[in-house]
């Protein structure tokens, strides 16, 4: 935990406050997804100036945590069951493409490998944040081998603020890592995909994968049964 002298005395504290607030809010102790994040609570809180909680909260908007419409207070990220099928449904369309232009293209492939191995070795340790976190990159390396910087630049639009509303999701749900365990396969199937140049069966691979997290994912985060109980 940072401390009051750490906040006045580092050079970084705005980074350092946005690591306090990050806190906070997987702690549950920032209001509910949603709900306004009244800045001025949270300088009184820390003994700080206002402006320099706007600045922590800016960093957690960049990262996917809060978000911010122009002149509009922030709010903790919220996605409904509905925008999540929906986000699945079009990370199919632009995951997909990025696969099928990878395998087109054959770039180095070896940083995808790194990630699933990184989620593979996450899961035996019983790490879901690790896992989360690899899981991330892969997508993001995936969107990046495809040579399409307009897919890198919506790719990193829509996954930063979707994870970051998983990270939150299961944290709050106590997720355990070996959710997992069966979709490391299918990352590897696209990876092995790509490598062979089979870019139309990577393509449909990325969407069947995004179709079924579609109907699961919830499920998993609010640790409800198939029939919704």
């Amino acid at each position: 935990m940072w401390t009051r002298s750490v906040l006045n005395s580092d050079g970084l504290v705005k980074h350092n406050l946005a690591d306090l607030l990050l806190e906070e809010i997987m702690n549950g102790t920032l209001p509910p997804p949603g709900v306004r994040i009244v800045e001025g609570k949270w300088a009184r809180k820390f003994g700080v100036a206002q402006g320099s909680i706007r600045e922590a909260i800016n960093i957690l908007a960049q990262d996917g945590f809060v978000t911010r419409e122009s002149g509009r207070s922030a709010r903790v990220i919220h996605l409904s069951e509905q925008d999540v099928a929906e986000l699945y449904e079009l990370r199919g369309a632009i995951e997909g493409q990025a696969a099928r232009l990878a395998a087109e293209g054959r770039p180095d492939f070896s940083p995808l490998q790194s990630a699933v191995d990184g989620m593979r070795e996450a899961a035996r340790d019983k790490n879901p944040e690790k896992v989360l976190d690899h899981d991330l990159q892969f997508h993001l390396e995936l969107c990046r081998a495809s040579g399409n910087s307009y897919i890198l630049e919506h790719g990193r639009r829509i996954l930063l603020p979707f994870f970051a509303f998983v990270r939150m999701r299961i944290t709050a749900s106590g997720q355990a890592a070996s959710v997992w365990n069966k979709d490391l396969e299918a990352h590897q199937r696209i990876i092995d995909l790509m490598r062979e140049g089979e870019g139309d069966v990577a393509e449909q691979c990325v969407k069947k994968a995004m179709a079924r997290f579609a109907k699961t994912s919830y499920d998993n985060w609010e640790r409800r049964t198939p029939n919704g109980k």
